[in-house]
């Protein structure tokens, strides 16, 4: 540049003095930023509200929320509790002195699983029955007595005493098994077999004893009491036989109410007047 030049250029900027160049956002930009600033002030004030209203209303606190509690012994919830999907939990109770209760609407269910999953135990309780698959199954007190049991083989029943309360009494299909059968104080005790034979065995004896009553034994045709190697003892101040067939008499005008018991040879029992000597052999026709 020529140095006329040059000098002429530097006069001209020292008489219109320095230029200041503007830097920033101006105009309709300015007040949209604003706004936006605003805008987002606004939504920032809103979910903090709302935060804090979620808060209070889930009653979230240090140690948990609502009724969940969060303790050094696990979870603790206060009130009644909805699990939507299965709750895996190592031990389940309640407070102390209080109950524990399961609810549903249909069935309630407990299983026992082992290391592949397999079901082991299961006890389903529904409107309709209460059901356990188990192989063994047991009822016991508080000091370990067994009170029942249940398997594949055997029911046993551990109580000292059984009580069947229904009208009917108690039916058995089979064979029963037991020291011991009596009544309840002051009731009867009755062995029926309706339809079908009733069977008493036992190796060193059968005892029936009525202490404070009679004993009687009904049946339609025969009541047989048979001993294969021992004796049929009937011990007692008076024996009766009322309805024992009477032979014909040897007179027919004789009163005399004296009479021999005679045995025939089949075991049927008929009486006999009595004479000087034996007469069953003269009626010997009421054996056939």
């Amino acid at each position: 540049m020529p140095q006329e030049q040059y000098a002429h250029r530097n006069t001209m900027q020292t008489s219109e003095g320095p230029q200041v160049y503007k830097v920033g956002i101006y105009g309709w930009r300015k007040r949209c930023l604003y706004f936006f600033v605003l805008l987002l002030m606004i939504l920032i004030l809103v979910n903090l509200a709302m935060t804090i209203w979620i808060l209070k209303v889930m009653n979230f606190t240090i140690d948990g929320m609502g009724n969940l509690r969060i303790t050094e012994k696990g979870l603790k919830l206060e009130g009644d509790s909805e699990f939507l999907k299965p709750l895996y939990a190592k031990e389940i109770r309640s407070r102390p002195g209080n109950p524990l209760y399961f609810q549903s609407a249909r069935n309630v269910t407990v299983n026992i699983l082992n290391e592949k999953t397999k079901v082991l135990t299961r006890l389903v309780t529904g409107p309709q029955a209460v059901e356990a698959h188990s192989q063994k199954f047991e009822v016991k007190t508080l000091s370990g007595k067994l009170l029942f049991s249940a398997d594949d083989n055997e029911v046993v029943v551990g109580a000292e005493r059984l009580r069947v309360l229904g009208a009917e009494g108690t039916v058995f299909p089979k064979s029963i098994e037991t020291p011991n059968v009596r009544a309840d104080p002051f009731k009867e005790l009755r062995l029926e077999s309706p339809t079908r034979a009733l069977v008493m065995e036992a190796p060193k004896g059968i005892e029936i004893n009525a202490e404070a009553g009679s004993l009687k034994a009904t049946c339609r045709t025969e009541l047989r009491l048979e001993s294969k190697d021992g004796e049929i003892m009937l011990n007692s101040a008076k024996i009766k036989l009322p309805n024992l067939p009477q032979g014909s008499s040897s007179s027919a005008g004789s009163r005399q109410k004296i009479y021999e018991l005679c045995v025939c040879p089949n075991g049927r029992l008929f009486l006999s007047q009595a004479g000087t000597s034996s007469t069953c052999q003269i009626n010997t026709s009421v054996c056939l």
